[in-house]
Protein backbone atom coordinates (compact mmCIF):
# COMPACT_ATOMS: atom_id res chain seq x y z
CA UNK A 1 0.00 0.00 0.00
CA UNK A 2 3.11 2.36 1.15
CA UNK A 3 4.41 1.12 -2.36
CA UNK A 4 1.24 2.34 -4.24
CA UNK A 5 1.10 5.58 -2.25
CA UNK A 6 4.50 6.64 -3.39
CA UNK A 7 4.26 5.70 -7.13
CA UNK A 8 0.97 7.75 -7.62
CA UNK A 9 2.57 10.79 -5.44
CA UNK A 10 5.74 10.65 -7.93
CA UNK A 11 3.56 10.51 -10.78
CA UNK A 12 2.21 13.85 -9.90
CA UNK A 13 5.46 15.16 -8.59
CA UNK A 14 6.46 14.32 -12.25
CA UNK A 15 3.91 15.49 -14.13
CA UNK A 16 3.17 18.83 -12.08
CA UNK A 17 6.88 19.48 -12.80
CA UNK A 18 7.27 18.92 -16.67
CA UNK A 19 4.26 21.86 -16.83
CA UNK A 20 6.73 24.48 -14.84
CA UNK A 21 9.52 22.67 -17.64
CA UNK A 22 11.62 21.20 -14.68
CA UNK A 23 12.46 18.04 -13.58
CA UNK A 24 11.48 16.13 -10.73
CA UNK A 25 12.94 12.86 -10.27
CA UNK A 26 11.21 10.52 -7.18
CA UNK A 27 13.47 7.90 -6.40
CA UNK A 28 13.81 5.41 -3.17
CA UNK A 29 16.68 5.31 -1.42
CA UNK A 30 18.63 2.78 0.48
CA UNK A 31 16.59 3.33 2.96
CA UNK A 32 13.26 3.02 1.72
CA UNK A 33 12.50 6.71 2.28
CA UNK A 34 11.72 9.07 -1.74
CA UNK A 35 13.62 11.44 -2.34
CA UNK A 36 13.32 14.21 -5.15
CA UNK A 37 16.02 15.99 -7.10
CA UNK A 38 14.68 18.87 -8.81
CA UNK A 39 17.32 20.69 -11.48
CA UNK A 40 16.35 23.78 -13.39
CA UNK A 41 17.03 23.74 -16.62
CA UNK A 42 19.41 26.81 -16.30
CA UNK A 43 21.39 24.41 -14.19
CA UNK A 44 21.54 21.89 -16.51
CA UNK A 45 23.37 23.85 -18.50
CA UNK A 46 25.84 25.04 -16.35
CA UNK A 47 26.64 21.44 -15.21
CA UNK A 48 27.00 20.59 -18.56
CA UNK A 49 29.17 23.24 -19.49
CA UNK A 50 31.10 22.99 -16.38
CA UNK A 51 32.31 19.20 -17.40
CA UNK A 52 33.17 20.66 -20.50
CA UNK A 53 35.06 23.27 -19.69
CA UNK A 54 37.15 21.67 -16.95
CA UNK A 55 37.68 18.24 -19.15
CA UNK A 56 36.48 16.10 -16.26
CA UNK A 57 37.53 12.50 -16.94
CA UNK A 58 34.89 9.94 -17.25
CA UNK A 59 34.74 7.29 -14.69
CA UNK A 60 35.66 3.38 -15.87
CA UNK A 61 33.36 1.02 -14.11
CA UNK A 62 32.63 -2.65 -15.12
CA UNK A 63 29.01 -2.12 -13.70
CA UNK A 64 26.68 -0.18 -15.95
CA UNK A 65 25.64 3.02 -13.78
CA UNK A 66 22.25 4.46 -13.82
CA UNK A 67 19.37 6.50 -11.70
CA UNK A 68 18.31 3.87 -8.75
CA UNK A 69 21.51 1.93 -8.18
CA UNK A 70 24.51 2.10 -6.33
CA UNK A 71 27.82 3.64 -7.39
CA UNK A 72 30.68 0.89 -6.99
CA UNK A 73 32.77 1.27 -4.00
CA UNK A 74 36.15 1.61 -6.36
CA UNK A 75 34.48 4.52 -8.40
CA UNK A 76 35.71 8.04 -6.27
CA UNK A 77 32.72 10.78 -6.39
CA UNK A 78 33.44 14.18 -6.79
CA UNK A 79 32.12 16.64 -4.49
CA UNK A 80 29.63 19.19 -6.46
CA UNK A 81 30.74 22.62 -7.48
CA UNK A 82 28.72 25.49 -5.57
CA UNK A 83 27.84 26.89 -9.27
CA UNK A 84 25.60 24.05 -9.87
CA UNK A 85 22.65 25.19 -7.24
CA UNK A 86 22.98 25.05 -3.60
CA UNK A 87 20.08 22.24 -3.72
CA UNK A 88 22.75 20.11 -4.97
CA UNK A 89 25.82 20.81 -2.98
CA UNK A 90 24.98 17.52 -0.97
CA UNK A 91 25.03 15.35 -3.83
CA UNK A 92 28.14 13.78 -5.03
CA UNK A 93 28.73 13.44 -8.71
CA UNK A 94 30.07 10.83 -11.06
CA UNK A 95 31.10 11.61 -15.17
CA UNK A 96 30.15 8.31 -16.80
CA UNK A 97 30.13 7.55 -20.44
CA UNK A 98 29.18 11.33 -21.56
CA UNK A 99 26.59 11.05 -18.74
CA UNK A 100 26.41 13.81 -15.21
CA UNK A 101 25.24 11.96 -12.48
CA UNK A 102 24.35 12.80 -9.16
CA UNK A 103 25.14 10.62 -6.18
CA UNK A 104 23.44 10.67 -2.43
CA UNK A 105 27.03 10.03 -0.73
CA UNK A 106 25.46 8.41 2.43
CA UNK A 107 23.95 5.18 0.01
CA UNK A 108 26.13 5.77 -2.97
CA UNK A 109 22.66 5.63 -5.15
CA UNK A 110 22.63 7.72 -8.14
CA UNK A 111 19.27 9.63 -7.45
CA UNK A 112 19.57 11.43 -10.93
CA UNK A 113 21.04 11.98 -14.54
CA UNK A 114 21.89 15.38 -15.91
CA UNK A 115 21.02 14.97 -19.74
Amino acid sequence: MKKLMLTCAAAAVISTGAIAQSTVVTTTTGTGHAAAVQIEPEYRTKIRTYVTEHKVRPIQSRETIMVGSPVPHEVELEAVPAEWGSSLTKYRYVYSGERVMLVDPSTRTVVQEVD
